[in-house]
């Protein structure tokens, strides 16, 4: 890896809604800003504004819960509507339980992606309308694709991009930024028998390189700040025919099931 890089925001995107094109909206915001991307430059792009431009949003008016939504409500004390939708976002509820130091409690779901997160990714924060849930996008690694394809094809050069989003995470305290879709960037570096610094050969280290990449760029995309898009330049990096599901852990190697 090279012994420096440089991370920095895109700002001055618009509020997305259902239609926008996000990719010419960036390519605009650069050329508003007299900047471009370089070949190997990688895009961080939080997955709201993703869902928003492709429509992947709810909304409670438009909600009737069932009796399984209405029964689980009750126990987390969260608005049957909403537990609706998140059990249309599901595979599986892995843990419902109410917490004593807050009035709501908490809903862990397996997402029909594959991740295991709160609510199933079912979100009300940079909402735009009240009662408007945001969802994860249909197919983020084919709207990381296809979006990264575009940027390509404007700036002439080879590039990865990154959609995330903010899971919490186990046995930690805090939520941080995940990889849920992949065009090009690797998951995963595997380094099964290269050799530490003191010459001894690597067995099992394989850092995940996507999701470092998008806890990093939680340092720039508050959510106050409507800045979703963080570039990172000067990393070196394989191009690869990545997924998110790189970076899922098998079921029958999930000790914790």
């Amino acid at each position: 890896m090279p012994d420096s890089m440089s991370m920095f925001r895109l700002m001055g995107l618009p509020d997305f809604q259902e239609g926008d094109d996000l990719a010419q909206n960036i390519i605009d915001t650069f050329i508003s800003q007299k900047q471009t991307l370089v070949a190997g430059d990688i895009l961080v792009i939080a997955h709201k504004v993703v869902s928003k431009s492709e429509g992947a949003c709810a909304y409670l008016d438009q909600v009737t819960p069932s009796e399984e939504a209405i029964e689980l409500a009750k126990t987390v004390n969260k608005d049957p509507r909403k537990v609706e939708v998140i059990l249309s976002q599901s595979s599986r509820i892995v843990r419902a339980m109410k917490r004593p130091d807050q009035d709501e409690g908490v809903l862990i779901a397996e997402h029909k992606h594959g991740y295991i997160c709160a609510n199933a990714a079912v979100d009300e924060s940079n909402a735009d309308h009240p009662g408007q849930l945001i969802l994860l996008p249909e197919d983020p690694d084919k709207s990381a694709r296809e979006l990264c394809l575009v940027l390509e094809k404007h700036f002439g050069c080879e590039l990865g991009v990154i959609i995330s989003d903010t899971f919490g995470r186990p046995w930690r305290l805090g939520q941080t930024n995940v990889a849920i879709g992949l065009a090009n960037v690797p998951g995963v570096m595997h380094m099964l028998g290269e050799e530490d610094a003191f010459g001894r050969p690597l067995s099992v280290t394989a850092p995940a390189f996507a999701d470092e990449l998008a806890a990093a760029s939680g340092l720039l995309m508050e959510k106050s700040a409507k800045s979703p898009v963080i570039v990172f330049r000067g990393l070196d990096w394989p191009k690869t025919n990545s997924s998110s599901k790189d970076l899922m852990r098998a079921h029958n190697e999930d000790l914790f099931r």
